[in-house]
């Protein structure tokens, strides 16, 4: 089996790659070449603004040291794979909510991002009274908090 060997990939064309695309349903292969890469590191800062949500609460949901973050922001540098992975799971939810809404009826005027933010800040019973947002950290959290909205969009757990 040969081995994966990532290039490099200039800050501005890895962001340049990140805020054209519209995550939910896309292609895993570039999903995961984006993952390689890295985001920007000012992505958290752009994506706690969309959300209304504090950069504080999403770097603490998420696992992630706010010196790091912030030492990365100021070089302009781009996360590493275990920290882009998370940041586009959380990108990831927001498509996937808006979808929902689209399928389900009109769209018109709702915030995908912002709801996301709402409703990750919210006990579940379904999580023994845990918030999704103490989900968030992990590739299997993210994944159980998407299978408790696909059950909530068909009826199978209210």
């Amino acid at each position: 089996m040969a081995q994966q060997v990532d290039t490099p990939v200039p800050l501005q064309q890895a962001r340049t790659l990140y805020e054209g695309m519209a995550l939910y349903g896309f292609d895993t292969d570039a999903r995961i070449a984006l993952i390689r890469r890295g985001i920007p590191a000012s992505t958290i800062s752009r994506l706690s603004a969309r959300m209304g949500m504090s950069k504080e609460f999403l770097l603490s949901s998420l696992g992630l040291s706010r010196a790091t973050i912030s030492r990365k922001e100021k070089d302009a540098s781009l996360l590493s794979k275990d920290e882009s992975e998370r940041v586009l799971g959380v990108e990831t939810l927001i498509g996937m909510v808006q979808a929902m809404v689209e399928q389900s009826g009109d769209p018109a005027g709702f915030d995908a991002a912002r709801w996301v933010s709402d409703w990750l800040s919210k006990p579940l019973p379904a999580l023994a009274g845990a918030t999704p947002a103490s989900y968030m950290d992990t590739f299997e959290g993210q994944k159980l908090v998407v299978q408790l909205l696909s059950m909530t969009q068909s009826g199978a757990y209210a």
